[in-house]
């Protein structure tokens, strides 16, 4: 492999890490800010034991997130140069937008919070919550108004060698953050929610089992599987359709990345969804890749209906794609381009690209975002049935109790892997471009940096972050073992000198 390859592997190892912990944070900071909410509201102390119990997953999983985080910027200037050159005018202000405004809400209150049990009345110390949610989610917006300009590069014009911005605005009016925002933040809250689901489920099952007659935590466990349940269900509901939104934006502005998700070789009217299918892929000796379909089993019209709503719409196939990119340049589905696409295409005809990513990820990272995701709202579902009027989870039998344990305690990972799925399909799906219809991955990295050193960093990150997983694990298992703190609800100590404690 060149260091280019390496480089991308880094990225995408990196990238798919810190990604597992901001969804979560995202998710469980607004879960935590309601559950105080709700105590504050109804003075159950129940609520307040599920506060403390999940801030500090909350607080274990941030941490874990802030770390793996602050190596995604550095690897811009290391392996990344020639990107970093190329659009830093443009990727810089929102990401330190993201550092100075969004990192700093959430650095600075989740402190507030902390400390600030017995010093800050009740509701000024859960508002701080709420900001710390609010910047997590700030975060969100920053991040991927830079994301969606890779995959959609508007307000940007090209000048001496490199792309300007010209109007920031344009950033966060994008078709593609229009609808990735929504569809990111509903995935965060199915994260968050199939946390409170799967451990309170879980748990309310193992208390039962083991005290039929009743026990002190069986409401407490009750409410937290519920609310988690609900909020996991409709955030189902809102991803899907956001999603739809997104599809539809995609099949707009990336025809071929909506082609290679579905398999679809060629241009069909009434095009169908393949649920399964298996497919090679070879370059010729032009260097074009060549896509053959081996197999598929597919629903008729459905690609069709989800693309354009309407199930007898043309979708263009990757084959007259690739045709139409090596004829006139990258072009949308109605044949425009943006400002800086098509000042760059004199540039980029220089270039030899093929225009085909890697059909087998593109069409199972989606699938498999769908399918993970889709199985945690119907574990939601069946918590809500099986707890629904007082009744408890089947733990009569061995094996009922046994399949109950695994299902819970698959549950939060279902939705967090589905949301890492879905960014594998958006990373790679964008491929050959770093930069949609402007600049190819290959063109990006950094000349000067070698095989061998971008190995030596990979091995290194890999290591430590294998280490970070243990212990993140570790501790997760730990605390949720312990179940709900004993909690005597905190007073506002009159006393301005007394030093400040760390409530956990």
């Amino acid at each position: 492999m060149d260091a280019q390859v390496l480089a991308r592997w880094q990225f995408g190892i990196t990238t798919v890490y810190h990604f597992f912990f901001v969804p979560m944070t995202i998710g469980t900071s607004w879960m935590v800010a309601v559950l105080q909410t709700r105590w504050l509201r109804s003075g159950d102390d129940q609520w307040l034991r599920l506060t403390k119990f999940y801030s500090k997953l909350f607080l274990i999983n941030f941490t874990a997130g802030v770390v793996t985080g602050i190596v995604q910027e550095f690897q811009f200037g290391m392996n990344w140069s020639e990107y970093s050159r190329f659009v830093g005018d443009i990727f810089g202000a929102p990401l330190a937008l993201e550092a100075l405004l969004a990192f700093f809400l959430e650095s600075t209150f989740i402190g507030l919070w902390i400390f600030g049990w017995d010093k800050l009345p009740r509701g000024l110390h859960n508002l701080c919550m709420y900001i710390v949610a609010l910047g997590s989610t700030l975060s969100a917006i920053f991040i991927l108004s830079a994301n969606t300009f890779m995959q959609n590069p508007v307000g940007a014009v090209y000048e001496n060698g490199r792309a300007q911005l010209v109007d920031f605005g344009a950033l966060f009016s994008n078709p593609f953050f229009l609808v990735t925002f929504p569809h990111q933040i509903a995935a965060s809250l199915m994260v968050g929610g199939g946390l409170l689901a799967g451990v309170g489920a879980w748990k309310l099952a193992k208390v039962h089992k083991e005290n039929p007659e009743g026990h002190p935590d069986e409401m407490a466990w009750r409410k937290s599987s519920r609310m988690g349940a609900w909020v996991l269900i409709a955030a189902c509901v809102a991803v899907f359709a956001s999603g739809h939104a997104q599809a539809q934006v995609e099949a707009h502005y990336q025809p071929m990345k909506l082609a290679a998700s579905e398999g679809l070789l060629h241009t069909t009217e009434g095009a169908g969804f393949a649920i399964v299918g298996v497919y090679t892929q070879e370059r010729d000796s032009e260097g074009i890749t060549q896509v053959h379909e081996v197999w598929s089993f597919e629903v008729p019209y459905l690609l069709s209906l989800l693309a354009f709503n309407d199930p007898n719409a043309e979708v263009m196939g990757i084959n007259d794609l690739t045709e139409q990119y090596l004829q006139e340049g990258y072009r949308d589905v109605a044949g425009n381009r943006t400002v800086l696409q098509e000042e760059f295409s004199s540039e980029l005809a220089k270039l030899s690209v093929d225009p085909v990513p890697n059909v087998m990820v593109s069409f199972y990272s989606f699938r498999l975002m769908i399918g993970l995701g889709t199985v945690g709202a119907l574990i939601g579902v069946l918590i809500l049935w099986f707890t629904r009027k007082g009744h408890y989870p089947p733990t009569e039998k061995p094996w009922q109790f046994t399949t109950w344990k695994i299902a819970m305690g698959a549950l939060p990972f279902l939705p967090t892997f589905a949301n890492s799925f879905g960014w594998i399909l958006t990373e790679m799906g964008r491929q050959p471009w770093i930069v949609y219809g402007v600049l190819p991955t290959w063109t990006a990295n950094s000349p000067n940096v070698s095989a061998a050193k971008v190995i030596a960093s990979m091995s290194a990150f890999t290591l430590v972050y294998g280490i970070i997983a243990v212990v993140v694990l570790k501790l997760f298992f730990t605390y949720i073992a312990k179940g709900l703190p004993e909690v005597t609800p905190p007073e506002v100590s009159k006393d301005a000198d007394a030093p400040l404690s760390f409530a956990y």
